[in-house]
């Protein structure tokens, strides 16, 4: 069949891009600002603070040479760190057989494959490693970022409770920050957090910096417009995807299609 210009995968990167930077859907003036959503997010943090289930944050303010890219007036720039709480895993010694085989999932980085529903682990621990080991509770509706590695950006949504190994970082998103958006963002800085990676043996991206990395914050409102529109267009491009493997002609409309989708709402 005749070569399409666009490849699916890059058509992903540009709904996700689009979508991140405010361009996928029309704002709302009715929306409630983000900025009264950031204040409520930082009374939640000061009482997890207070009932000592979270450390105190570093500060938010994103200063402009730190923004990578222009958000609606109705947005605003803050951190990773101040819209869930992080942590990562680790990995019990494997001298001790009493740690591993157990009903906990327990996952690697290599295991995070962009899925929003993750369950099940290649490995599992006991409750025993629970007790002993130094391990986030990972709760199902978190979302997981791979640290280490030719994995480096990989992300997933969880579908169930589970420990995680020291490559991967699991977060808890406060109120009013959609696990789909953040899964989503993450996702669109995959390229960005490579770059960030140390050199060396282990290219990795510390805790430290994926806390610190700047996130835009859109209103609550447009969180849920955009996971829909994100959503609506990558079916499309699956199906494209499909097309364009038993090389339907179909596949040409499409791609026309969810291109035209994408450069109207980028215009609007």
């Amino acid at each position: 069949h005749e070569s399409y210009a666009i490849e699916p995968g890059d058509l992903r990167k540009s709904i996700l891009t689009l979508a991140v930077q405010g361009k996928l859907v029309a704002q709302d003036p009715g929306d409630e600002p983000a900025v009264k959503l950031l204040q409520r997010i930082a009374l939640e943090q000061k009482r997890l603070v207070r009932v000592r289930q979270l450390r105190q944050p570093e500060s938010d303010a994103v200063p402009e040479h730190e923004q990578p890219f222009a958000i609606p007036d109705n947005w605003v720039w803050t951190r990773l760190g101040q819209v869930g709480a992080w942590g990562s895993g680790s990995t019990p010694p494997r001298g001790n057989p009493e740690l591993y085989g157990g009903d906990i999932p327990w996952l690697k980085s290599g295991e995070l494959n962009d899925n929003r529903a993750l369950s099940g682990s290649d490995e599992t621990v006991t409750a025993l490693a629970l007790k002993t080991c130094s391990f986030r509770r990972n709760q199902p509706g978190d979302v997981l970022l791979a640290m280490y590695g030719a994995t480096i950006g990989k992300a997933a949504i969880l579908a169930e409770a589970s420990v995680t190994n020291q490559a991967v970082c699991g977060c808890t998103p406060f109120p009013g920050i959609l696990n789909t958006y953040l899964f989503h963002y993450l996702i669109s800085q995959r390229d960005a957090f490579r770059a960030a990676s140390e050199g060396g043996a282990q290219p990795n991206i510390s805790k430290l910096k994926i806390v610190g990395y700047p996130f835009p914050l859109p209103p609550l409102a447009e969180q849920r417009r955009m996971v829909d529109k994100v959503d609506q267009l990558m079916s499309l491009v699956d199906e494209l995807e499909r097309q364009l493997e038993e090389s339907n002609a179909r596949g040409g409309e499409l791609l026309e299609a969810i291109v035209a989708e994408l450069t109207r709402e980028a215009t609007r």
